[in-house]
């Protein structure tokens, strides 16, 4: 089955609500605005994920979201500018896993020279 999976990037953090994990917002020159989400998924540099301010392994966000109508959800992951590519991957699939298609990545606008 294939899954549509959508990223945005977010343009502003305070159209993201975290409970301050995440310091350091990757920049990027292409950031859009997008609603606000309905699920913010935290990753911090060290890999922990928090999810409503609360630390949640990869499996426990599936279920977490499985629980919720998902489909319909939109997820927001808010990393630190250090996160490795392959924690990120992690939290995606586990969003993924959970049912949700609508995936945004929020970084703050960096400006173009």
């Amino acid at each position: 089955m294939l899954f549509l999976l959508v990223f945005f990037v977010m343009i502003a953090l305070k159209m993201v609500p975290t409970s301050g994990h995440v310091t350091n917002l990757p920049t990027s020159s292409t950031t859009v605005q997008t609603p606000p989400p309905k699920l913010t998924v935290e990753l911090a540099a060290t890999g922990a994920i928090f999810v409503e301010g609360k630390n949640v392994t990869a499996n426990q966000l599936t279920e977490l979201l499985k629980g919720r109508n998902a489909a319909a959800s939109a997820v927001t992951i808010v990393g630190a500018d250090s996160v490795s590519l392959q924690n990120v991957m992690i939290v995606v699939d586990a969003i993924k896993n959970g049912g949700a298609t609508q995936i945004s990545l929020a970084a703050n606008n960096k400006a173009v020279k």
